[in-house]
């Protein structure tokens, strides 16, 4: 009886872990509390040169992690099976990273752990949000040319700059991960997407800072559905044009998305004066709730932080087939909907339809602003589109 209840408990174990029994196990092999910089580098190291399926175990407990780098190419599809929660340094160090995944095919992150940037020291010194001229802060996890991969079932809390970075990825899916930070926590942007082709962000909830999902240039065929985004500053496109040379941007899917106490809602952002002349095209919102969200619905072609910019010359990058759908909810100041395109290039076939966003401010009621642009108008619209006059977005 002592084989055949070993044999179960094994058996319960692989289906525990999700390990499949032709994968290749590496342990890190460390106590809770130690510092598994060295012992991650090389387990991954091993685990990439193996011949075949391979899983990385950090098991459950809670590790100090330092900066680390895991790079491919791999021989074979690898897997990184976090339980535990991996701590980085506290101290608001100038580094531009901390966990960066490289160069791998066939890719997975899962196993139910979390990432603590242990971010709370380094938001006292961020002055990021106010000035270009500042010290970087480490973003949290990169994913840099990572093809064929899922991120499935982790968290990352409180990171000191973005949560997660993605450039160079093809055919990569976030799903059920969560992402958490204070609503002050300044430049926490939960994942940043660019240069990438083919990622989709599904099943998720980001409550951070800054942006809960931005899009970059040269982001091609983007899905975000099913996300929780609140607080923070709602989905922003954007921003672009602030450096030469960008790509563009086209095929981004918002879908059946929440939106909850957040600065800002459905956001496309460009530079006037942009450095480069770009298209952002089929971008689509559909399906979206919104509670007490400020800004609902906003492009805004004149983006200007810190007036670090010349706002008379017209933002040269272009937009084009955009549509906002069964946008539903309440805004949390009356500016509901701002349509604010550029003089020098006007949106083209922009289309709102089923719009229902209600403000029950002193100062109300809700107001729908147009500026160089004529959209297509399907449906209902709450407020009346393009009924108001044109003031200044939020910066």
């Amino acid at each position: 009886m002592g084989r055949v209840h070993f044999g179960v408990s094994a058996f319960f174990v692989f289906c525990l872990l999700g390990l499949s029994a032709n994968a290749k196990v590496f342990n890190i092999g460390s106590p809770p509390g130690s510092d598994i910089t060295n012992a991650l580098l090389k387990a991954f190291n091993e685990a990439c040169q193996f011949p075949t399926k391979s899983t990385v175990l950090i098991p459950k407990g809670e590790y100090k992690l330092g900066e680390i780098v895991m790079m491919g190419p791999c021989k074979a599809p690898i897997r990184i099976a976090l339980q535990g929660t991996v701590k980085a340094d506290g101290n608001a160090n100038g580094k531009e990273k901390w966990v960066a995944f490289r160069n791998i095919d066939g890719f997975k992150l899962n196993g139910g752990g979390v990432f603590d940037g242990e971010g709370n020291a380094a938001w006292r010194v961020n002055n990021c949000h106010k000035t270009f001229n500042c010290k970087k802060l480490p973003i949290s996890i990169r994913f840099d040319f990572v093809t064929n991969a899922k991120i499935r079932g982790i968290t990352s809390l409180d990171a000191k700059n973005f949560h997660i970075n993605v450039i160079g990825a093809k055919n990569m899916t976030f799903e059920d991960v969560k992402i958490i930070a204070p609503a002050e926590s300044p430049n926490t942007d939960g994942i940043h997407v660019g240069r990438s082709d083919g990622i989709k962000i599904i099943n998720s909830f980001i409550s951070t800072g800054d942006d809960c999902v931005s899009v970059g240039d040269g982001m091609k065929n983007l899905l975000v559905e099913r996300v929780t985004c609140g607080p923070g500053h709602g989905i922003s496109i954007g921003s672009l044009g602030r450096y030469s040379h960008e790509e563009n941007v086209s095929g981004i899917k918002i879908i059946n998305c929440t939106l909850q106490e957040t600065d800002n809602g459905l956001r496309i952002k460009t530079w006037p004066s942009a450095a480069c002349t770009t298209t952002a095209s089929d971008i689509h919102f559909e399906n979206i709730l919104l509670k007490n969200v400020s800004n609902p619905i906003l492009i805004d072609q004149e983006y200007c932080p810190w007036n670090q910019c010349n706002k008379q010359k017209p933002s040269t990058i272009k937009l084009a087939n955009i549509s906002f759908k069964k946008i539903r909810g309440t805004s949390g100041n009356k500016d509901a909907v701002k349509l604010l395109c550029s003089k020098g290039h006007p949106c083209q076939n922009v289309e709102v339809g089923d719009i229902n966003i209600k403000y029950t401010g002193a100062d109300g009621p809700a107001t729908f602003q147009c500026s160089n642009v004529s959209p297509k108008l399907v449906g209902t619209q709450i407020p009346k589109a393009c009924s108001s006059p044109v003031t200044k977005p939020p910066k």
